[in-house]
Order: C-alpha cells, then sequence, then structure tokens
C-alpha cells in the first residue's frame, strides 16, 4: 500500500443506531471499490469490519473497525462504529479521527436514539455530516415521510442529494441531473433547492447564478460545496441499499468528489496548555514537512502483537524509525514499523502522511487520548476532549480461583486502557472490584471477553449504587492532632471552613493561611488529609463533591511539626465540618429510553412511574413499537432487564445514560448513614 497525497485523501466514520446496516454498508463499500472480491455478511460472520468472535456471537459491532480502499485516485479511510447505545465510546472516539461522519438511517426505523446523538455530538465537534438512509428497498417504508421527519429534527439545511428511482432499485444524483424519473419528489425541484442552498455561500456566484439563471460548474459549486458542509449550512441526504448496491457507486462518488480532504475539512481543537487550566488554541496544519503531530483515537490489546495505538496524523509525517514523545514524555520511542489498518490486518508501510489513520505497536506509554510528536515544541498539546457517556452499570466481580486474582486486575486495566466508557473501581471499604460500563449489553460483552479470550472465570453480584455526597450549607472544623511517644512527637492545628458548590462543580481548596502559621512545606499534607477525608466520606462512606473548602488558620510546632500531624489534623477537621453543614446523600439519575410493542405502553410507563421514574416522551418507533423516554434512579433499575422483559413477553430493551445526581428521600438516607454505621463499628 503506496503513499498518498494528503490532498487525496479522505476520512469517513460510519455512525448512527444498530441494525441500521452500518457494516453491510461497509462491505458494499470495499466490494464496490474493488478491495475485497465479494461482500460478506453478518449472519455468515464474514465481513471484513467484524472480524472478532464475539462481534460474530452477537451479531452486531462492538468495536470501531478500520478499513481503506481507493476510489478514482482517492484514498478513503472509513471508520465502522458500532450503533447500539451501550457501545457509545467506539462511536464518539472516531469523531476525533474523522473529517466526515455518514450518518446512517435504518429506512424502516427512522430517527433513532444512537442516530441523534451522533448527529449532535458531530455537529459539536465540527465534523461534517451527511445522512445515508439504508434499506430503501424494505417492505413499509415511507421515505417521504422519512425526509420530512429528518428535516423537523435537524433542521431544513438537511438536503436531498440523490433520489431513489425504479423502485428503489437505483438512485438519480441531483447536483449534475435537473431531470429524469425518482420515486418520489420532483428531480427538478430537488435540484434546484439543492443549488440555490450551495450558492448562498458564495456572493459573487449567487448573483451571477440570479443574473444568468444558469446553474454554475460543478468546478464552481465545489468550494461553496464544502464552505457549506463545514458550517452545517448543508447537510446532504443520500438513499442506499447496501444489500443490492443501490446508490453505492454514487455514495463512492460524493466521498471522493465532495467529502473534504484533510485541508479542507474544519481543523482540529488543539489547544497548549494543561487540561483545567489555562489554554491556548493551537493550529495545526496538513503539511507533510512540518514536525509530527498526531493524535490517538483508539487502543487495542491485541492477542498476537500486543498495545496498539491507532492515531490520524494531523501534521507531519511518521516514517519508520521515526523519533516520537508520547504527550509531555520526556523519553522518546523508536517506530520500530507503522502500520495501516484493514480491519484485523496491520499492513507496514513506509510512511503515514496528514490525514492517514495508522497504528503503531508494542509502546507501552500510548493512552487513549494522547499526542504523539516528535519535538518538544509540541509539548503540552492536546485535542479538546469528546463528550463520552459516564459508564453508571455495575458489577462486582471476584475471580473463583484466588491464583487469577492479579491476573484479574491486570486485564481489567487492559480493557479500560481500550474503552473510555469502561471503568474499574476498587471500593475497600467493601472489599469490591467493580466494573462499570454504561449498560447490561456492554458489561456482558466485557464479561465475555473475559471468558473466551483470557479464561477467567468469575463470581459477580450487584454493586454498590455510584451515591455521592454533599453539603447544603457552611461550616468551620477545627482540629489540633498531638502525639507524645516518648521520642520526637507529632503536632499540627488546622482549622477550616467549608462551603457548598453547584452540583457539579467538584471541589476547591484554598489556603488563606498568613504569617506561616502552617508553614509552606505542611499545605500540601493538609490538602491531602482534606481529600482522603472526602474520599472517605462521612455521612454514609461516599465520596463528597461540590464543595470549596478554605483553610484559614493554625499552629505548627518547630520540632513535633511533621506531615502525618497536619495530614490527619486536616482529615479530621473537614468531617468535623462536614457534619455540622447539613449534609445530604446524592443518587445517580438516569436517561432511559425503552423500546416496547406500543399495545403495552400503558404497562411500561406505570411500571416506571413505581421506581421512582419521570416520563419525558412517547413516539413510534418502527412499526408497532415504541419508544418510552423518561428519568429514574439508577438504583431503581436492579434487574430491570429480567423486569422488562416479564412485562413485555421478551419484546422490551432499554438502554441508559448518565443525566444528573439528585438527593435521595430522607428515609434512603437515613437507611444509608445506618449502613454505613454498622460497617464502621465492624
Amino acid at each position: 500500500m503506496g503513499q498518498t497525497a494528503t490532498s487525496n485523501l479522505r476520512t469517513v466514520a460510519l455512525v448512527g443506531h444498530g441494525a441500521a446496516g452500518k457494516t453491510t454498508l461497509a462491505e458494499s463499500l470495499l466490494a464496490a471499490a474493488g478491495a475485497i472480491n465479494s461482500r460478506g455478511t453478518i449472519e455468515k460472520g464474514n465481513t471484513v469490519c467484524d472480524f472478532d468472535a464475539q462481534e460474530k456471537e452477537f451479531g452486531h459491532s462492538l468495536n470501531s473497525a478500520l478499513v481503506g480502499f481507493n476510489w478514482q485516485g482517492v484514498q478513503v479511510h472509513l471508520i465502522d462504529t458500532p450503533g447500539f447505545p451501550d457501545f457509545a465510546g467506539q462511536a464518539i472516539g472516531a469523531l476525533a479521527a474523522v473529517d466526515t461522519a455518514l450518518v446512517v438511517i435504518n429506512a424502516q426505523n427512522g430517527i433513532e436514539l444512537s442516530s441523534e446523538r451522533m448527529m449532535r455530538l458531530a455537529a459539536a465537534r465540527g465534523v461534517c455530516r451527511m445522512i445515508v438512509i439504508n434499506k430503501i428497498d424494505a417492505e413499509n417504508v415511507n421515505l417521504p415521510a422519512l425526509v420530512a421527519t429528518i428535516r423537523e429534527r435537524f433542521g431544513r439545511e438537511c438536503m436531498l442529494l440523490d433520489l431513489p428511482a425504479k423502485h428503489a432499485s437505483e438512485v438519480v444524483e441531483l447536483l449534475g441531473h435537473d431531470d429524469g424519473e425518482s420515486d418520489f419528489e420532483s428531480v427538478a425541484a430537488a435540484h434546484r433547492a439543492l443549488i440555490d442552498q450551495i450558492v448562498e455561500e458564495d456572493e459573487d456566484l449567487l448573483a451571477k447564478y440570479l443574473e444568468d439563471g444558469v446553474d454554475p460548474s460543478p468546478e464552481d459549486l465545489h468550494l461553496p460545496f464544502e464552505r457549506a458542509l463545514r458550517a452545517g449550512h448543508l447537510v446532504p441526504i443520500l438513499f442506499v441499499s447496501a444489500k443490492t448496491g443501490a446508490g453505492i457507486p454514487q455514495l463512492l462518488d460524493v466521498i471522493a468528489r465532495l467529502a473534504p480532504n484533510p485541508s479542507e475539512g474544519n481543523p482540529p481543537p488543539f489547544y497548549r496548555g494543561e487540561p483545567g487550566g489555562a489554554a491556548v488554541a493551537f493550529q495545526s496544519e496538513p503539511d507533510a514537512n512540518k514536525h509530527v503531530l498526531a493524535h490517538v483515537f483508539k487502543v487495542v490489546s491485541d492477542p498476537f502483537i500486543g498495545k496498539v495505538g491507532i492515531f490520524r496524523v494531523h501534521q507531519g509525517t511518521i516514517r519508520k524509525d521515526s523519533q516520537l514523545f508520547v504527550g509531555d514524555g520526556k523519553r522518546p520511542f523508536k517506530v520500530g514499523h507503522a502500520y495501516r489498518v484493514q480491519g484485523k490486518e496491520y499492513i507496514e508501510v513506509e510512511a503515514l502522511v496528514p490525514g492517514d489513520l495508522g497504528a503503531i505497536a508494542k509502546v507501552e506509554e500510548i493512552e487513549f487520548d494522547c499526542v504523539l510528536h516528535d519535538s518538544h515544541e509540541e509539548d503540552h498539546i492536546h485535542l479538546q476532549p469528546l463528550d463520552f457517556p459516564q459508564p453508571m452499570q455495575g458489577l462486582a466481580v471476584q475471580a473463583r480461583k484466588k491464583s487469577d486474582e492479579q491476573r484479574l486486575v491486570e486485564i481489567l486495566r487492559k480493557l479500560e486502557v481500550e474503552d473510555p466508557c469502561f471503568r474499574i473501581e476498587r471500593h475497600a471499604a467493601t472489599n469490591e472490584t467493580v466494573i462499570r460500563g454504561i449498560g447490561e449489553m456492554h458489561l456482558r460483552a466485557k464479561l465475555g471477553r473475559l471468558a473466551q479470550q483470557y479464561k477467567l472465570e468469575l463470581d459477580t453480584k450487584p454493586p454498590q449504587i455510584a451515591y455521592r455526597e454533599a453539603i447544603t450549607g457552611a461550616a468551620e472544623g477545627h482540629c489540633r492532632h498531638k502525639k507524645q511517644s516518648g521520642g520526637a512527637g507529632q503536632f499540627g492545628e488546622v482549622m477550616l471552613r467549608v462551603e457548598a458548590l453547584e452540583r457539579g462543580a467538584g471541589f476547591e481548596f484554598v489556603d488563606i493561611v498568613k504569617g506561616g502559621v502552617i508553614p509552606g512545606v505542611f499545605m500540601a499534607a493538609v490538602e491531602k488529609g482534606v481529600r482522603q477525608a472526602l474520599a472517605d466520606g462521612v455521612v454514609a462512606g461516599f465520596p463528597v463533591e461540590d464543595l470549596r473548602v478554605t483553610v484559614y488558620d493554625g499552629k505548627s510546632h518547630p520540632v513535633d511539626g511533621k506531615d502525618i500531624a497536619f495530614f490527619t489534623a486536616a482529615k479530621k477537621a473537614t468531617a468535623e465540618a462536614i457534619r455540622a453543614a447539613k449534609p445530604i446523600i446524592l443518587e445517580p439519575i438516569v436517561d432511559i429510553e425503552i423500546l416496547a410493542p406500543d399495545a403495552l405502553t400503558g404497562d411500561v410507563t406505570g411500571d416506571l412511574s413505581s421506581k421512582r421514574g419521570h416520563l419525558t416522551g412517547t413516539q413510534p418507533r418502527g412499526p408497532g413499537v415504541m419508544a418510552i423516554t423518561g428519568q429514574v434512579p439508577l438504583a431503581e433499575l436492579e434487574g430491570y432487564q429480567s423486569r422488562l422483559k416479564s412485562l413485555t413477553g421478551g419484546q422490551g430493551s432499554y438502554s441508559i445514560a448518565f443525566s444528573h445526581y439528585a438527593q435521595v428521600p430522607p428515609a434512603t438516607q437515613q437507611q444509608l448513614a445506618a449502613q454505613h454505621k454498622v460497617v464502621e463499628e465492624e
């Protein structure tokens, strides 16, 4: 696979809800472009993108997969992403690597949860968007109604770029055609609306168009088309049937001719600084001769070649034997081999230029979201983080064999590195190792991988809910820690104040001590003690958040003043202040979407209300299916999958996403506090 100039590269992600046909669409594009001899199928388990044994078992994508193909001299890097909400981390991560997102919508089911989310996230990221309506040949589809819904939901800037014709057996391209037959809507009217939308981006072209009344040439339309695409002023709608191949050649042409190359897309949001601190925007340049700047958007623990970092090159050229730094690391590593990725295959290449998606193996320092560069001039460069769902669904896991305990922790860390929406927690108070993901299906996939790939036998049980503590008032705390045991003693005294902050504000530590009454050398120990008290919790043993702790006074001793003394005093003073500041316990509230037969909507909504849930809406989602949305405390969803299946005769499913924290009912707070007291006494 030779090197391709940046101007002839395209980076595209297929995103959208599960069962929209993204993987089948990727197969059709690969086959039509000649990258594979024939199209594989999900049913046979022989697709290029769903190569993992678990994906074949589940019958849908669990991970994002990279493939490439050449069309009309243009090299296309394509990322196929999972669509089910439980695996959203893989789909969202792909947005950091591409210039264009193809949002695939199932013509039968219409706009679904993941499609709407990816449209919103891509727009926020500045990724150009195109909507691909798939399965146009399926039974009982109403394409005009779907187009109307798309425009109602996403705006009038969603414009037809082609139209299905001859009963969805082919499509008519609209940019260069103003006549012909289609299955719905006038080709001439759709062509005119598209041209009108594009020329609005160029005042000179618009004036000439209005004066002459003649369509601009394709060459004249290219720049305003790109500009409209980048600004979100134009979101093209295309029609395909990945199964029959209708619309596939036209989609390939659109990707090659109209999708932006790396120098035409919106610039990636790099900044110089540190996360959470002062930052200055940094503009990368897609120039092969400048310093290297690349961003790792995916990490894989490959059983054969080890840890693999998959990245997008934004600037410079990465070659075999290049010396690269990881983030702010001081020691470079040598690139032993550079790869392009084709499904499960790693294809070695001599060089990767701006716009290329590539991979490097066996570099342990590489982490998800890190920046690779070849000069200390690019130290402290980061990419603005993406907005990932917070993993809330949890399971406590324990190895059945004591000899596997350490190996379990090591393997879980590998899985955590791979997936930005998978988290491991260790709870010392309950001696639990808890894995957290987005939903039940997400965790089931992780457990399956632990069993199949790593041969680990585990016991699981529901974990404690991730409650939090907060304060609702202000109060002061004071502790003098004094210890004398024959020799040198310990002495430290701390006075501090706690104040509530807005929900979600986190923690602020403020030092206003005057006159050196607490020597500066001990202030780090004071802060450490404060943080330890917050981590341990006060009311029920849950972390305390959203408060400011101000240390304003204290005392030391020239001989007995020690770090441990100030650590202990600060910890006890913080706990005392929190107890006096009207503490409350908060519980996680999640957004829930339930899919159920429309005849059972009343049963499902009634059950949701019984779980302290709040209904926010219902809307049809495909023939005979209703989507029910609402909010519910996470604590109420234990065993909900089984309950929902019982309510719906096995036809119901649900997905959740973290929304916010809210105060628990008083009775629940008393119960949790009492349980914590019993644990402490034991």
